[in-house]
């Protein structure tokens, strides 16, 4: 299986995650994982620390989801980075296109979360656990939908899709969370929710120093912001809505 690696040394990469590639392997699905691409790439040399199902991976991301992951080659890096996972000292940030129009350019989501048998998805619950997502607008699609960027203060399941459909703007593409939201563009057909893991920083395991690893616009992430681009700007210039599809009118709170 290809794989994207970003960084790496002789303690741990960086990967990146193609959309519609699980994680690790479940009890469904075994082969063309994730964990099988960098055991091969590795030849078997990774962390044992979370055993054979899936050994070297330090966090997840839900197999629809495109982008960058801590892998972990020895023990001693798993541990490290693993305990700024928790402490949540090692930062994550997304890209997302959600539906609507968020009426702040900046906000934060401090709303706990808990499986919600009934509806079967993630939900806000007061009894659930605690979860924190801060967001900000990048850019504006004619009132109909936005990108914007969600930094994680915790790393809750489905933490990002869950929050932005408590606030009514879950994600284009969603096949979950976006269920009886509807948009006017024509954009690509679907493969999952349009989230992206572009950026990771954290400190390297070994020598402490500050490391940023980021990976541009691609897949269903890249060709949806183009089509959505595209959409906005011939709208505009046909004398359609005169909602900016970038940042220069910008909204406070």
């Amino acid at each position: 299986l290809p794989i994207d690696v970003v960084f790496e040394d002789k303690e741990m990469l960086v990967v990146c995650k193609p959309a519609g590639m699980l994680t690790h392997p479940t009890p469904r699905e075994f082969n063309g994982t994730l964990v099988s691409a960098v055991l091969y790439k590795c030849r078997g040399r990774l962390s044992s620390i979370n055993g054979v199902i899936r050994p070297g991976i330090v966090h997840r991301l839900d197999r629809d989801t495109e982008g960058l992951l801590l892998i972990a080659k020895t023990d001693k890096a798993h541990r490290h980075l693993a305990a700024q996972i928790k402490a949540h000292t090692a930062r994550r940030t997304y890209r997302a296109i959600v539906f609507g129009d968020p009426p702040k350019d900046r906000g934060t989501i401090n709303a706990p979360l808990k499986i919600d048998h009934r509806l079967k998805r993630i939900a806000v619950n007061p009894t659930g656990r605690h979860a924190v997502t801060h967001y900000k607008v990048l850019e504006r699609f004619d009132g109909k939908a936005a990108l914007v960027e969600c930094d994680l203060e915790t790393g809750r399941q489905h933490q990002i899709r869950a929050h932005m459909r408590h606030i009514n703007h879950p994600l284009l593409g969603d096949p979950v969370y976006a269920r009886g939201f509807h948009h006017p563009f024509s954009l690509p057909p679907t493969k999952g929710q349009a989230l992206q893991a572009y950026k990771l920083q954290f400190a390297h395991p070994i020598t402490e120093k500050v490391t940023t690893v980021q990976v541009p616009e691609a897949g269903y992430m890249k060709v949806t912001l183009e089509a959505l681009r595209n959409q906005t700007k011939s709208r505009n210039s046909n004398g359609g809505s005169r909602s900016s599809s970038g940042s220069s009118k910008r909204r406070t709170g």
